[in-house]
């Protein structure tokens, strides 16, 4: 059989090895055997420390609080738990950095996660109705009191003007069916997000 060379291919997939491997010590980026050895286990490294350094980090924000909690006669799980009971969301990432800038403010915080442990629900903020378009009847009764019948004017709904989106890009149209929960959006192409917006418009 006549021999077949591997040609421009094999050059092209030798060459990006080869550029991943730029800057490796010795033999490590000039032969490509050994070069390919060691960008594989490189890519294996690097898939598996972009997972750990999220650990690594929630550690090192643990330890903050907990060490700025210590300041303030607290331990750091006694203090998470008084901030779920006080409905204090914060993550550790701020918490960590208010503890480490703004101690005055952790300070805060710390008490009020006492205060939420020793009984104290700090109060709901009430939501306060615009009574501006509504109309009050009163209509008296055969007793004393006074029953109160409120009629709420319902304002005409402004007409939806109609999007293009034919002229919408995909990741304008994905952002589109994230927001109004459409399922399955990121494995569908332009034609199929236009048609699944178009039947959440209806």
């Amino acid at each position: 059989m006549p021999r077949v060379k591997g040609g421009s291919v094999a050059r092209n997939r030798r060459k990006k090895i080869l550029k991943l491997a730029k800057g490796y010590f010795g033999s490590k980026r000039a032969l490509y055997r050994t070069a390919h050895e060691q960008v594989m286990h490189s890519l294996a490294y690097a898939y598996r420390d972009r997972k750990q350094r999220k650990r690594e980090f929630r550690k090192l924000w643990i330890t903050r609080i907990n060490a700025a909690a210590k300041l303030n006669g607290m331990k750091y799980s006694k203090l998470i738990h008084g901030l779920a009971l006080a409905n204090v969301e914060v993550n550790r990432k701020m918490l960590a950095d208010i503890a480490v800038n703004q101690p005055e403010d952790f300070k805060a915080y710390c008490a009020l996660a006492q205060a939420a442990i020793d009984g104290y629900t700090p109060p709901k903020t009430e939501v306060k109705l615009d009574l501006n378009n509504v109309k009050t009847t009163e209509k008296a009764d055969t007793k004393t009191t006074k029953k109160v019948e409120k009629k709420v004017e319902v304002k005409p709904v402004k007409e939806v003007k109609k999007v293009d989106y034919e002229s919408m890009l995909v990741t304008e149209l994905k952002e589109l069916c994230s927001e109004r929960d459409i399922t399955g959006y990121s494995t569908m192409r332009k034609a199929e997000l236009i048609e699944a917006l178009k039947e959440s418009d209806k």
